[in-house]
This record gives structure tokens, sequence and C-alpha cells, in this order.
């Protein structure tokens, strides 16, 4: 298939290819496991390409100081693709992690497998073999992930560059899944003063910089970043990346269900601790904050209850505080990029990208 001069499509394209190529490989092994690999591939439809689109254009800032026409080539497409790859390796988890029925409106992993369990008439509990499906599932997807970057880095000149911040992103963004998840219990022990700084230590670590921050350091990785580009693009990509983990907090609770593809309020219900939450949390009084931390994390919540909660969030002032502090993480990453040593397109590239990701409905 010709590569798609269009670089995201280039990279869905190297996807397709690649779940064509697993899904072939593994024919001879039957249904089962010709079944368990098109449910992987399945992960990796739909999505905004965010990561893939911020490694793209890390690449393009440093490579078009050289080449002010540069296109990414296709070792940093492959580097985009095994972004999005496990992207949806840590969705898989993360479904599981917290129950979640839907992904981009469709079923999720878990649920797929359940589904197809009582489908296919097969004995034991379908829910159980969904649950065991989805974690391997998930380790499925985070290989490819590594069989897709080691592929692009056959021939890469920065290659051990680009291995030390793929590896560097994949042990954070794990150590930060395991914060968000124990702070969902772990807030007990700890004054409510301090809820925010410890929810914004889990944002930094499981989204931040895993959803801008390093993929922007990848790509400039691949295109022989020095350090002054570096620094500006690392500058410029964790403030932005909380900014729009702060955006997902409130799209958690607040989203409209049509749009994001999960059940409005869903974050009340897994009991996210997020700075929302924190926020809101501060102003309560002793007895209205008891009550608030009795629902949160209640899955049987039904939508009055949920309308309450959000109500409380707005009058509390957490939800303006939290937009304010989007803002300001927002102007922090803009002015990174004032003078930075990087492309003029690319720059203005990382602007629209800082948009997008900060102003989404979804």
């Amino acid at each position: 298939m010709q590569a798609s001069p269009d670089p995201i499509e280039a990279v869905s394209q190297r996807l397709a290819d690649f779940v064509d190529g697993q899904v072939d490989s593994w024919h001879d092994s039957g249904p089962e496991a010709t079944t368990f690999v098109r449910a992987a591939g399945t992960a990796l439809v739909g999505g905004k390409r965010l990561r893939a689109r911020f490694c793209l254009t890390g690449w393009q800032a440093v490579a078009e100081l050289r080449e002010p026409r540069a296109s990414p080539d296709a070792d940093a497409i492959s580097a985009a693709a095994a972004l999005e790859v496990f992207h949806a390796a840590a969705l898989v988890h993360d479904d599981l992690i917290d129950n979640s029925d839907t992904r981009r409106g469709r079923p999720a992993a878990h649920r797929a497998l359940e589904a197809h369990h009582r489908a296919s008439g097969w004995a034991g509990d379908a829910a159980a073999f969904g649950r065991s499906g989805a974690i391997l599932q998930g380790d499925l997807l985070v290989a490819w992930s590594d069989d897709l970057l080691e592929q692009g880095l056959r021939t890469a000149a920065h290659a051990a560059a680009a291995r030390e911040v793929y590896a560097l992103m994949r042990r954070e963004v794990t150590v930060g899944q395991f914060l968000d998840i124990a702070e969902e219990a772990a807030f007990v022990a700890s004054p409510v003063t301090e809820h925010a700084e410890r929810a914004l230590r889990v944002a930094s670590l499981k989204s931040a910089r895993y959803s801008v921050q390093h993929p922007l350091l990848l790509g400039a990785a691949l295109a022989g970043a020095d350090a002054a580009q570096t620094a500006a693009l690392s500058d410029f990509g964790h403030p932005l990346g909380l900014a729009f983990q702060l955006r997902d907090d409130v799209l958690g609770v607040f989203g409209d269900s049509a749009v994001t593809g999960k059940p409005s309020g869903d974050d009340l219900r897994e009991g996210k601790r997020t700075v929302l939450v924190a926020y809101a949390r501060e102003e309560l009084s002793a007895g209205a904050g008891r009550v608030f931390d009795e629902l949160i994390g209640d899955p049987t919540l039904d939508a009055a209850q949920i309308s309450s909660l959000q109500q409380t969030i707005v009058d509390t002032g957490a939800l303006e505080r939290v937009e304010a502090l989007i803002a300001g993480y927002s102007e922090e990453a803009d002015r990174a990029l004032r003078g930075a040593p990087l492309g003029t397109h690319a720059v203005g590239v990382l602007r629209d990208l800082a948009h997008d990701a900060t102003a989404r409905t979804a």
C-alpha cells in the first residue's frame, strides 16, 4: 500500500498495515487467536491521534530548521504509530480498572470480550473471561508498541535517545496509573488541603508527560534535537499536558456523553480524586464533606445524584478555579515557544494543537 502524503493518515495506514500483518501471522493458530488479535486491532480504531500529532510536530520542529519543507520520515511515522498503540493499551487497562462499559462510543475491551464469550456459547463466567482477556489484550498492545518502535529505529541515527524517552514514558505512566487508583483510597489519610497537590502529581505522571511532553521529545530526539530544543519542547509540553488532563477531568464530570462516548459524570462514579474534586472538597464543611466523599466513587449514582454533585462542584467555585488553572498552564506553555530555537511552521502547529487539546469537548 502506498504511503499517504498526510503524516497522520500515514500513521493510521501504518497501524492498519501492522494489524493486517499480525492477523495474517496468527491465522494458523485457530479462530480464537485470530479473534483475540482482531480485537486488539479494534482498540486502535478512532481517537484523535493526539500523541502521534505531538510526536510528528516535535520531529518537524527540529527537522525543518535544517530542511524547511521536511516531512516526517518512516522512522518518525513508526514511532508515532507506536505511541498510538501504547495509548490503546493504556485505555484497555484503564477501562478495566475503572470498570467502564464504553470507550469511544463502543463497548470497552473487557465488555466486548465478555459479549463474545456469551455469543459463542462458551462455558464459564463471561465477565471473568472479559476481564482476563482485556488484561492480555492490553499486554499484547504494549508488545505491539515495542515492535513498531523498534521497526522504526532500525535505521534511525538517534535511536538511543529515542529509546530513552520512550522507556521513561512507559515507566512514568505506569507509576502514574497506580498513583491514580491509590489516591481513590489514600485521600482519607491526607489533609484536604493537600488533595489538589496530590491530584496534580497524578496528572503529571499519568497524563501530562505521557500525552504531550514525551511524544514531543520522542519526535524531537529522532530528528536530532539539541539541548536547547529539548528544553523548549519540554517546557512547552509539561504545562500543556497538565492543561490537557485538567480539561479531561472537567469533561469526565460535565461532558456530553453523546460527544465524549462515555456516560456523563463517569469520573464521579469511578471515584476519581481529581483537582476538580479536591477544590470542591476544600470548600465544604465537615458534614457536607463526609456526604460528598460517600457519594464520590459510588458506581450506582443516578442522574439526579450526578447532577447534585455537579452543582456542588460549580457552587464551591471548583470548576472556575480549574478553568483558571487550565488557562494559566496554557499561557505557560505558550511562553515556552516564544523565541525557542524551533521551526516557525512547527511552532504554529504546536499552538494549534495546544488550542485543540485544551478547548476540546471530547
